[in-house]
């Protein structure tokens, strides 16, 4: 007898929204699953994000346009350029504001006289995360008469399992404090919910230990499913257990778990050691022939984020001058033109009059304008690669003491980065405090631009070993009007080394209707008036 399994989609949507009733059960889609391959389809369709061209779903919270992740904008990475002579003239995007200069409230207006919408980003994980609590409790009646069946069902468990692990981790970190395992039972995170009833309660928030708890508990039950599928994955926008195995690395060195977290990038490295040897291999990085690829999800916005010219973004000079000019990634994954620097680790997109990298406006039409809207092969958001299990064991043996374990790994990638022979490449030298800041500057140069500057920063602050504290100074210039080149003051922000705006406040509309929930201690930012 066939099985008809009623998933109410919107309604389990709503229960975490935080845009108005936040669970109230005002809307719902009906599925009809009678198999696994269903629920399969409910995973491709709704738990995964897509990989869209220059549009993220961590963008734009003001719903019209998707103008990119604001991962990029809070951290050291980006800079406002308003000086280039001969580039295209573009507008600022004012929704970028409230993130660029750490604002009280994200959603804040440059003018300070409106916000906002502040909880598209909280809406849309949350809703992932919904669907993958009903994708949970509806494979349990699916049928599983077959070994077929059997396989198919711990693929569609192991991949929620995983979804919902690597959404809480990622709201963790952005609405949570870092793991410091001192505090980590008392500091807030965000609100868990696993099952998927719609509840008529108002949420309150989860600590930090009880959110990464849920984290492990998800992954650790996603590689036992997923380790036991034995067809092979048919495509890197789907997990496997290499993928759990390197999220599992990457939560354990968050948690200062060193053993753990070196012992599952190990696994990761036996069955996906590859890198990309970008000495013998100059082809565009980010795109789904890269061997080091293991899992992409999300959007790429740095083009649109990086708009080329007056009042637009440019890759910061802090970031870009710490690659040297033995460094290959500086020449193969950032295009500069004076003051003006933009990533290109992507294919360039399609141009009827292609323009060459000595015009001025290369990066614009070449990368923002033509790659707007396309379905770029790589995301730079939830981008799993090899790379990263390198970096996560030479940190945690750094940590444990094992230093020639760690610079055995950290030399491994970095003979695939730096010219052979560069002088970088003697790491034997290294050690204690310098080989640890060695690390990180190495991660912080491989991972530019792919979301992970900025939980890097929030994490080294509690680090144990060698903590780091640094502060981060933002310029922001208004103009005459806004097509107009002419500046007529620039304001100077910076996120001090104990700001409370290391972590995000929660979105205004949350707050709205939770009443009672404790908001982060964010506070009103000041400014002083620049001349430049």
């Amino acid at each position: 007898m066939k099985i008809f399994q009623t998933i109410t989609i919107l309604a389990a949507t709503l229960m975490m929204a935080g845009c108005g009733d936040f669970l109230k059960e005002s809307s719902q889609d009906t599925d009809y699953v009678n198999t696994w391959n269903d629920l399969d389809e409910l995973l491709i369709g709704d738990c995964y994000m897509p990989v869209h061209g220059s549009y993220s779903f961590l963008g734009d919270e003001s719903g019209s346009n998707n103008y990119g992740s604001f991962l990029h904008l809070i951290a050291d990475e980006m800079q406002e350029i308003t000086e280039v002579s001969g580039l295209q003239v573009f507008d600022k995007h004012e929704r970028e504001f409230g993130y660029f200069t750490w604002q009280q409230r994200v959603g804040q207006n440059e003018t300070y006289s409106d916000f906002f919408t502040e909880n598209s980003t909280w809406t849309k994980v949350y809703k992932c995360i919904n669907v993958a609590n009903n994708v949970l409790k509806s494979a349990d009646d699916v049928p599983q008469s077959t070994t077929a069946d059997k396989q198919g069902v711990l693929k569609v468990r192991g991949e929620a399992h995983f979804l919902r692990g690597f959404y809480y981790f990622w709201l963790t970190n952005l609405y949570g404090k870092p793991y410091d395992p001192a505090t980590a039972k008392t500091d807030l995170g965000v609100p868990l919910k696993t099952s998927e009833e719609v509840q008529d309660v108002k949420f309150g928030r989860n600590t930090v230990q009880e959110c990464y708890d849920q984290v492990l508990a998800d992954l650790l039950q996603a590689e036992s499913e997923l380790s036991q599928v034995t067809t092979p994955k048919k495509s890197i926008y789907r997990a496997d257990s290499t993928a759990v195995n390197l999220l599992l690395s990457r939560v354990y060195l968050y948690m200062q778990n060193w053993n753990k977290a070196a012992e599952y990038a190990r696994k990761v490295i036996a069955v996906h050691p590859a890198l990309q040897n970008l000495g013998e291999n100059a082809a565009k990085f980010a795109q789904k022939s890269n061997v080091e690829n293991i899992f992409s999800m999300g959007g790429d916005d740095v083009p649109l984020l990086l708009q080329c010219g007056v009042k637009g973004m440019a890759v910061s000079q802090e970031l870009y001058s710490s690659y040297s000019a033995n460094d290959l990634r500086r020449s193969q994954w950032y295009w500069s033109n004076g003051a003006y620097r933009g990533v290109i680790k992507a294919p360039e997109g399609s141009v009827s009059n292609p323009v060459p990298t000595t015009d001025k406006n290369y990066y614009h039409y070449v990368y923002n304008n033509a790659l707007s809207g396309s379905k770029l092969e790589v995301s730079s958001l939830f981008w799993l690669r090899s790379a990263e299990a390198y970096l996560n064991l030479a940190e945690a043996e750094a940590y444990a003491g094992n230093e020639p374990q760690a610079r055995a790994a950290l030399l491994t990638l970095m003979k695939c980065r730096y010219a052979t022979g560069a002088p970088e490449l003697n790491v034997e030298g290294k050690s204690g405090e310098n080989l640890v800041s060695l690390i990180r500057e190495e991660r912080r140069r491989e991972f530019a631009f792919e979301g992970q500057r900025w939980f890097d920063l929030r994490r080294y602050r509690v680090c144990e070993p060698y903590p780091s504290k640094i502060s981060i100074t933002h310029d922001y210039t208004y103009y005459e009007a806004r097509n107009s080149t002419k500046a007529t003051e620039t304001h100077r922000f910076v996120l001090t080394q104990d700001d409370a705006s290391w972590t995000l406040p929660i979105p205004a509309e949350v707050l709205k209707f939770n009443t009672g929930m404790k908001n982060n201690d964010n506070q009103w930012r000041t400014y002083t008036v620049v001349s430049k």
